[in-house]
């Protein structure tokens, strides 16, 4: 099997965040002193960086999934929980991250380009990491001064991607088969290609780096062009996209074959017929040189044959009237590669100052569209997202009239995933935060009603719920009282335990205490002094239908009853 692979889908996930912790304060003499429950850690992201070391994307094969660490829990006594640390994966210089598509159990093609690392040190976040929950610490403020929950985390961004290698070199060798361009490229660089004499010897491109005196280039040798090639044909379609990023063409004619139909000429116009019908639909990034702008070489290979020679000599001046400078070489003999190496030199550094001058005038002339603001629909106020619409609301039906309304967002998604769900004190602040967004308001103008099915979200994600405006929840569901504030505890307030009492409070409130203790006895004394409570068998109220002496004596048929079975009092 090959080491080099130019294609792979990767399958990344970012880690989770952290939940927040609920937890109350306690110290000497104040056994409530306020919220400390600390934040979850965020979780870490999944990112490439473009990496010179690096030079195929084997490893992704073996291992396609990546996976980035957690964020940890947040607990008591002010403590937040740490974050996951990012997982940096190198990938070669050339990649492209695309979107994957494709159905569950299909092969995954390319999408929408996400990313495009050229140079050394470019960076894509391919998944985000979830934030971290916060503790009711973060969440306490004046109105809600003891929270009893905490936000979850944010579950990490997943997703599969596709990785595509285009090589990044100076000069492509581009040829028919058995051409001679693995054994030009072992005859100018320490490359090592396999070479054999049979057509498609050449299954992966091939880099070699070639000196020039001081200077230095990057050529690359892909496998060999036959007509049709743009359709699919041989092996071309598939390493096309290795000459994308090259600045300089050279085409390699075998002036030996004996093919029929095989010419230099004919030869050269199937090659860039080729090319042509493949950089129509090519989509090439700012600032990059179109194929057909880039400069053409021609290298007659095989010469020290006798008759590739002087075809090689008879042909060399039609090409120069096409304004291509022409080469006459053999790998074998080493005849005329120092002169075309120095050739090339001089060609790449002409290119590369001209690419860097248009890249640099692209940058300069990008202009930055941002979207029109819609003063009818709520905008973002920040965020990780960015400016635009908070959310939005639609009303689906079904073939048998069953409706319902699907409320999408950023914000509203997020916040059911934070919220948990058997803390009603957490539920009720989810209500408070759709509420305040206007997500109620929202729903009334598309006509909804009490009870009607609304769903927040989509997907495995989504919770549906039937929509109740008026609905209590929170604090104030614990005992059935309502409270001013959702989340109050009133434990906290200054009324309350909170203030320390003074030494003459403490004296007052004992004496009362004691007071009120003195009274009960004294009334209870005076109950029994009147013949209250003297008897156990004694029912001293007779309407009282809870009394569990009167079902005694039903159930044991007390004689000394009257016929409805209630004891007479005795007098």
């Amino acid at each position: 099997m090959s080491d080099f692979v130019d294609r792979v889908t990767v399958h990344v996930k970012g880690g989770d965040g952290g939940n927040g912790a609920a937890s109350i304060r306690r110290e000497k003499y104040k056994p409530l002193a306020g919220p400390d429950g600390g934040d979850g850690g965020d979780g870490g992201s999944v990112i490439f960086v473009a990496d010179p070391n690096a030079t195929s994307l084997m490893d992704f094969r073996f291992l396609p999934h990546r996976a980035a660490p957690s964020g940890t829990q947040g607990l008591g006594g002010d403590k937040d929980g740490s974050k996951g640390a990012d997982l940096i994966l190198p990938v070669p210089l050339g990649t492209v991250v695309f979107t994957a598509k494709g159905g569950q159990g299909e092969q995954k093609r390319p999408g929408k380009l996400l990313a495009d690392l050229r140079r050394k040190g470019d960076r894509f976040v391919a998944a985000e990491g979830g934030n971290g929950g916060l503790g009711n610490r973060s969440l306490a403020n004046r109105a809600r001064r003891a929270p009893g929950f905490a936000l979850l985390g944010e579950p990490g961004e997943e997703r599969d991607l596709v990785l595509e290698l285009k090589s990044i070199a100076d000069v492509a060798l581009v040829g028919f088969p058995s051409a001679g361009k693995s054994s030009l490229i072992a005859a100018m660089s320490a490359a090592k290609p396999k070479i054999a004499d049979y057509p498609f010897t050449t299954l992966v491109p091939n880099l070699g780096v070639v000196l020039a005196g001081e200077k230095r280039f990057t050529m690359a040798d892909v496998p060999g062009l036959i007509p049709g090639a743009s359709q699919g044909k041989g092996l071309g379609l598939e390493f096309l996209r290795h000459i994308e990023r090259t600045e300089v063409i050279a085409h390699v004619i075998d002036c030996a074959t004996l093919e029929p139909n095989r010419d230099p000429i004919a030869d050269y116009e199937a090659l860039e017929k080729e090319l042509a019908i493949y950089a129509d639909e090519l989509k090439l990034p700012l600032g990059a040189i179109p194929i057909a702008e880039r400069p053409r070489i021609i290298v007659l290979n095989k010469v020290d044959v006798p008759e590739a020679k002087e075809l090689a000599e008879f042909v060399r001046p039609e090409f120069e009237k096409m304004g291509l400078k022409t080469f006459i070489v053999s790998t074998a003999s080493h005849e005329g590669l120092k002169e075309l190496s120095f050739a090339l030199m001089g060609i790449v550094d002409e290119m590369r100052e001209k690419v860097r001058a248009q890249e640099e005038a692209e940058d300069e002339a990008r202009v930055v569209i941002r979207p029109l603001e819609d003063a009818g629909r709520p905008r973002r106020r920040g965020g990780r997202s960015g400016l635009g619409i908070d959310f939005e609301i639609e009303r689906e039906q079904d073939r048998d009239g069953n409706f319902w309304y699907v409320v999408t967002g950023s914000k509203p998604e997020r916040w059911v995933v934070q919220t948990n769900f058997d803390n009603e004190e957490a539920v009720g602040y989810l209500a408070d935060r759709l509420a305040r967004l206007g997500v109620e308001d929202a729903l009334r103008k598309l006509g909804a009603h009490p009870g009607d099915e609304v769903h927040i979200g989509r997907g495995d994600r989504a919770v549906a719920f039937d929509w109740d405006p008026t609905v209590a929840a929170g604090a104030e569901m614990l005992d059935g009282t309502p409270q001013a504030v959702r989340g109050q505890d009133l434990r906290l307030q200054d009324d309350g335990y909170a203030r320390r009492r003074t030494n003459t409070e403490r004296r007052r409130e004992y004496h009362e205490w004691m007071d009120a203790k003195s009274a009960v006895r004294a009334a209870m004394q005076a109950e029994r002094e009147a013949g209250h409570w003297s008897d156990p068998t004694v029912l001293d109220d007779p309407n009282d239908e809870t009394s569990l002496i009167d079902r005694l004596g039903e159930d044991r048929g007390d004689p000394g009853k009257d016929g409805k079975g209630t004891a007479a009092k005795r007098q």
